[in-house]
């Protein structure tokens, strides 16, 4: 397990910049990484071994950094009402897809195709951040991510989780706070 510390916008990893995943604008890592350090927000990487064969990948994520499944949060894609819209859930939960149609001010929800996920994020399955997306979809964060000091999502690839503040997490993603996560 490794992490890199950054504020202000850089990370660093061994005083070098901490690169991996698909480039992102400058060849600063990956778009996620690029969109908190265009935001100026402090943030922690954390690299691990991520097991390709793993049934889920957040549920792999927390065992090998050693954090509360409640702790990271995996980003899902569904349609609400036709439109992609960007579901952020604990690991420890599911998405309640009738909570999320109503958060999104929608009537019906369903689980997105995985190839249009990856389609309008730019990221793999697995490795989809909420973070700097290839284009701006709506989003909804579980209210849960309020009791917290920090939350993980994904930084962009398998592997690499990146640690935030969850009004960060919220105002990077320009997502709403509601109850959309069961269990």
């Amino acid at each position: 397990m490794s992490s890199a510390k950054a504020k202000g916008g850089r990370a660093v990893k061994g005083g070098r910049a901490v690169k991996g995943g698909r480039a992102a604008k400058g060849g600063r890592g990956t778009p996620a990484t690029a969109a908190a350090a265009d935001a100026g927000i402090a943030y922690t990487l954390h690299a691990y071994e991520a097991d390709p064969d793993a049934g889920s990948y957040g549920e792999a994520a927390a065992d090998a950094l050693g954090v509360p499944y409640g702790q990271i949060f995996k980003t899902l894609l569904a349609e609400v009402d036709g439109r992609l819209t960007v579901a952020i859930v604990p690991v420890s939960s599911t998405l309640d897809l009738k909570a999320l149609a109503a958060a999104a001010g929608g009537k019906k929800a369903r689980m997105a195709d995985p190839k249009d996920a990856e389609r309008a994020t730019g990221y793999v399955v697995g490795g989809i951040s909420p973070l700097g997306q290839r284009r701006r979809l709506p989003a909804v964060v579980d209210r849960s991510v309020s009791a917290l000091a920090t939350v993980y999502v994904s930084a962009g690839r398998r592997g690499l989780q990146i640690e935030l503040a969850p009004a960060d997490l919220v105002r990077l993603t320009g997502a709403a706070v509601a109850a959309i996560a069961r269990g």
